[in-house]
């Protein structure tokens, strides 16, 4: 399904920031499978990573330099995880970022390292080795769109946007590139995404401009219900711009914030949209909860049903499977008092069923479909995005490897 909308963008690219994509033989199709995301100079970072207790290689080697807080970028791969790989696997990773270092003159220790693709196989580091002076020699000022195509996988489609925002009367940019279609079920943020902005803007203040981006957009899309051992999020800030330092509690923060949001935002819509076999993108609008925390659990468990999933793609009006799925997630709620509506079409009043099915079944052949859940017990609310579970998911996923 192709995304709805794409930020205009005329060279898609953030003043300081360099990239490229080429191809280095990881993938068997030969196509661009290495990328690099470079700063003229050191750039805060912040990252976010997987929670899933077996992680890859490049997500344990990402967990010790982030907390420098000071980097020049990073290199990507595609084709290859480099996950459940050992020893030998971490090492690859290390010799991955080396590479990079030196064949841009980079300092030693300050090139992130991220892979993507099939888990448990050996790394191929002599292809990298074999590549890095092309990758190298590839890096572009308008290079972003060409580093988001070497990083996709069962990716239908390239996902890239970018925003601009006046700080201190100072024009910011903030781009992002992003990979996923399948393994999305957010437990930090689940795919991997690559943030580049010329904001000025130390470490600890982007980490958390970026937690809370990631909170409101990556952890709250779902496809399959899978988190991956290595999801990576991360954001590089080059001070290019001269907007002066972006400091939290202000509101030169607040506004680098919403701006992030935003980029973050689109990528995540799109990779829902572009969910494995996706045919429907679904909107869950859970309102009326105890709390923000019952909010999100609620709209989550129904994200997440298969049997919801399911009804969905099939474009059937099902709202039982809506109302088991809240039942139990585990919230505080009243069968009596719940309405569910869809696309517009309220099928459930105070627990009991309107007699609009068919009404509801015609506003489901929609591509995109609305569901509102109102708990109709607290004030609070959250909102997650999913897509259905066609087919389509599973001939992608039985082949994967082969």
């Amino acid at each position: 399904m192709p995304p709805k909308k794409k930020r205009p963008s005329a060279e898609f690219a953030v003043p300081g920031f360099k990239a490229a994509g080429i191809a280095c033989g990881i993938k068997k199709n030969g196509k661009k499978d290495l990328a690099l995301i470079l700063s003229d100079g050191p750039a805060s970072v912040a990252g976010l990573f997987t929670t899933n207790s077996v992680k890859a290689a490049p997500v344990l080697l990402d967990m010790k330099r982030v907390r420098k807080g000071v980097s020049r970028g990073v290199i990507i791969n595609s084709g290859n995880a480099n996950a459940c790989t050992g020893k030998p696997g971490y090492e690859a990773a290390a010799a991955m970022a080396t590479l990079a270092e030196r064949a841009s003159g980079a300092k030693k220790g300050s090139i992130m390292v991220a892979s993507t693709g099939v888990i448990g196989v050996p790394f191929p580091i002599k292809k990298v080795e074999a590549g890095i002076s092309s990758l190298v020699g590839s890096l572009s000022y308008s290079g972003m769109k060409s580093a988001a195509e070497a990083i996709m996988t069962t990716d239908a489609f390239m996902k890239k946007a970018s925003a601009k925002v006046n700080i201190n009367g100072r024009k910011v940019t903030i781009a992002g590139i992003a990979k996923g279609a399948g393994m999305i079920c957010p437990d930090m943020a689940t795919m991997l995404a690559f943030f580049a902005t010329d904001a000025e803007i130390k470490a600890p203040a982007l980490r958390k401009a970026l937690k809370l981006a990631a909170d409101a957009s990556f952890n709250s899309i779902i496809v399959d219900n899978d988190t991956s051992t290595n999801d990576t999020v991360m954001a590089f800030a080059n001070g290019c711009s001269g907007c002066g330092e972006i400091r939290p509690g202000t509101k030169e923060f607040a506004a680098f914030e919403r701006a992030l949001r935003s980029v973050s935002l689109d990528l995540a819509h799109m990779i829902v949209r572009d969910g494995e076999g996706a045919t429907r993108f679904i909107e869950i609008d859970l309102k009326g909860a105890a709390s923000v925390a019952s909010a999100r659990k609620a709209a989550r468990t129904i994200a997440e049903s298969f049997l919801v999933k399911t009804a969905f793609f099939g474009g059937d009006p099902n709202w039982g499977r809506i109302l088991a799925a809240l039942g139990r997630s585990g919230v505080r709620m009243r069968e009596e008092k719940v309405d569910i509506s869809l696309n517009g079409v309220q099928v459930v009043k105070k627990g009991l069923d309107t007699g609009r099915e068919r009404e509801a079944a015609k506003a489901m052949k929609e591509k995109e479909v609305s569901v509102s859940v109102a708990l109709n017990i607290g004030r609070h609310s959250a909102k997650l995005w999913t897509s259905d579970l066609s087919f389509e998911y599973v001939r992608i996923n039985s082949a994967y490897r082969t």
